[in-house]
């Protein structure tokens, strides 16, 4: 059995990506970047691509998640606390402190395209 299915698939996924939302929009420092955003629809993808990391049917490419950041000017900082409440959300909602390692190792496979810009 793959993370994904162990951890209850889609439905499950979504849930934790919303309150994973849910604290990153009350962040200072990452809050804004959400301003502008339709959020329902980026929730959507946001859960496509952790569904994906967890062994989902989505996948998603280095190109697709560079072309989808490029213009944030994420810094390391950023992308840092953003995989810090993404491993808290995890746990939170019953995964094991192990299986949200192997998660961020995955996320952190990704850093070069999503952090955009070097410095705060």
């Amino acid at each position: 059995m793959d993370l994904y299915e162990k951890y209850g698939g889609f439905g499950n996924i979504n849930k934790i990506v919303m309150a994973f939302y849910d604290t990153l929009l009350d962040s200072e420092e990452i809050g804004p970047y959400f301003d502008d955003i339709e959020m329902g629809r980026l929730i959507d993808h946001q859960t496509k691509f952790v569904a994906s990391l967890l062994g989902g049917p989505a996948s998603f490419s280095n190109e697709q998640l560079r072309r989808a950041h490029e213009n944030l000017n994420i810094t390391p900082d950023h992308f840092d606390e953003m995989k810090s409440v993404l491993s808290d959300t995890l746990v939170a909602h019953g995964m094991s402190i192990e299986d949200a390692e192997l998660v961020m190792a995955e996320i952190e496979t990704r850093r070069s395209v999503i952090v955009t810009k070097e410095f705060s």
